[in-house]
């Protein structure tokens, strides 16, 4: 039953039958609400306008505008909502496509309810998700891009590494945010108290121009920072 405490999800699916059954999913799960639906872009970002979710599942292959597009769209009207992609594309291009774009996480339809439901909630609470499989996915393109940047002329690299003005320590904890770890993780990592490690990751977040962790990520990874 729902409760003025319940998470409101705004789903944006053009699959009526796909549609349906995450509703069902959500519904079915303590603490959310499906509060709106729409069946493409355009009518998404007005949707999500008018109603003011908390989270929005976005899918990519939408019609009129794709769901990246729409996501842009919706962050740059500055809504407090939250944007999770829920999509079947698992390509790099999408995945750095929709993060860039300013979503706060990536989950694949294949997910269980469970793992749907976790990754709402997440990214509720400020926390970026990313399906496991992204994971892998994004874990490759860090260490490619490590491989192709010690190839480079190592001057240029460590320039590039300062225009965003980040100390060496901002610089380890920012590699650690790449790895996936949380704040305890990264201060029992680098032997410093767990304040200091919330401390050096909102400056990182500053200093990147960013609103959170997956954000911050996916600029290193972009920016050869990592």
């Amino acid at each position: 039953m729902s409760t003025n405490t319940d998470i409101k999800v705004l789903l944006i699916e053009d699959h009526t039958m796909a549609r349906m059954g995450t509703a069902l999913v959500i519904e079915k799960s303590d603490g959310m609400t499906v509060a709106g639906e729409a069946s493409n872009g355009t009518e998404g970002v007005e949707t999500a306008k008018n109603i003011l979710p908390d989270v929005i599942l976005m899918d990519i292959g939408l019609p009129d505008i794709d769901g990246i597009e729409a996501t842009r769209r919706i962050k740059e009207l500055n809504l407090k909502s939250k944007i999770l992609m829920f999509t079947s594309r698992d390509s790099e291009d999408d995945v750095f496509a929709a993060l860039a774009a300013g979503a706060d996480g990536y989950v694949m339809k294949g997910a269980s309810p469970e793992q749907l439901t976790a990754a709402i909630a997440a990214v509720n609470d400020g926390t970026g998700w990313l399906d496991p499989a992204i994971a892998r996915l994004v874990l490759s393109n860090v260490q490619r891009q490590k491989t192709e940047s010690n190839a480079t002329n190592d001057i240029n690299y460590k320039a590039g590494k300062n225009s965003f003005g980040l100390t060496e320590r901002e610089m380890e904890v920012l590699a650690l945010i790449v790895d996936g770890k949380k704040n305890p993780e990264i201060a029992k990592k680098l032997f410093i108290t767990r304040a200091t490690a919330k401390a050096h990751v909102h400056s990182i977040l500053q200093k990147l121009y960013v609103n959170d962790r997956t954000q911050a990520a996916v600029i290193a990874m972009r920016e050869g920072l990592v």
